[in-house]
């Protein structure tokens, strides 16, 4: 029991520090926040359909590079929220299908975060958001998660063990 609470731990700890850095990556490159993202680490919200320690992870990772990488406060707490929506969606779907895995975090983020970059930082048209984060998720969490997804499958036992998701 203990083992299994260990590996929870180092599990969305590692996940959460990859999805700093990686943020931190996309932001060097000017793709991580506002109008149009494209963040590398979202890539990472399919990891939910591998194991539950994804969640707080995700979360974690999201509130940590909101943070450092100098958002404003309502993108710091609806964007994370957006995340922890998303990743609680894919977690559920596992059993489902696979191609649904980055459905959630396209959606809950092409919702939540058009409306945080319209009323934090005044960017319009709203419908331009709308379009731009949309965009960007689909290429971070479709395709991207999906690419790592199938990676990620072939070692699935060594890396998440106890995990029953096939890809």
């Amino acid at each position: 029991m203990k083992n299994k609470s260990v590996t929870y731990l180092t599990q969305a700890a590692m996940i959460a520090a990859l999805y700093v850095v990686l943020t931190f990556i996309a932001n060097a490159f000017g793709l991580a926040n506002y109008a149009v993202q494209v963040r590398f680490s979202e890539a990472l919200t399919i990891l939910p359909f591998f194991t539950p320690a994804a969640i707080p992870g995700l979360f974690v990772g999201c509130l940590l590079s909101n943070v450092l990488t100098g958002c404003a406060m309502p993108d710091i707490v609806f964007g994370s929220l957006a995340t922890l929506i998303g990743a609680v969606a894919t977690y559920k779907l596992k059993d489902v299908n696979k191609w649904l895995a980055p459905l959630p975090p396209i959606a809950a983020n092409a919702v939540i975060v058009p409306l945080v970059l319209k009323y934090a930082y005044g960017i319009e048209p709203l419908w331009f958001s709308f379009v731009t984060v949309t965009a960007g998720e689909i290429i971070s969490c479709g395709v991207l998660g999906m690419l790592l997804l199938f990676a990620l499958s072939k070692y699935r036992k060594v890396l998440f063990p106890g995990s029953k998701a096939e890809a």
